[in-house]
């Protein structure tokens, strides 16, 4: 089932996720439809805080736009910075109106180390494209959407214009 993805600036997306405590069919339920929605969106990650569920649950498939299929699925995951060398490039947010990019600076090597879906430890050493999805996907679990990371400049634009829209299309 295709879930609705949560849109900024619902104060949602603004608080920490808690730890999952064991695997349920609920929490089973919840990846198959985050992944059905997160395909349906065409993004290439999606946290639970996004779909409207403060737990620790993120998945991402970093495999492209057109081919997907390499879908990872981390629970309770824990990062470490392995190379802190920044690399910046533009970032989007599925939770993020207009389709809105903007450069965004991130460490080029991480470690992700959480739990699978048979509740087994997974630890996973990213760069590149993968370790910025990682990243991305780990901020909404600490309740940081990435224009948290722009400009203040840009945030202030942003903004602005989110609040212009929401004027414009309230009853």
């Amino acid at each position: 089932m295709i879930l609705d993805i949560i849109q900024y600036p619902d104060p949602r997306l603004t608080q920490r996720a808690v730890e999952l405590t064991e695997l349920t069919d609920e929490i089973r339920t919840l990846v198959s439809d985050m992944a059905e929605t997160m395909y349906a969106a065409r993004g290439g990650g999606l946290a639970a805080p996004q779909v409207g569920r403060a737990v620790r649950l993120i998945m991402v498939d970093a495999s492209g736009p057109d081919e997907r299929n390499d879908l990872r699925v981390f629970i309770n995951p824990r990062l470490t910075v392995l190379d802190p060398t920044p690399v910046e490039d533009e970032e989007g947010c599925l939770s993020v109106p207009f389709n809105y990019r903007a450069p965004v600076s991130r460490v080029t090597g991480v470690a992700v180390d959480a739990l699978d879906m048979d509740w087994n430890p997974v630890h996973v050493e990213a760069e590149g494209l993968l370790a910025v999805c990682l990243q991305h996907e780990l901020d909404h679990l600490e309740g940081t959407v990435f224009l948290d990371h722009v400009s203040r400049l840009k945030r202030m634009l942003f903004d602005t214009r989110i609040k212009k829209w929401l004027r414009r299309n309230s009853p």
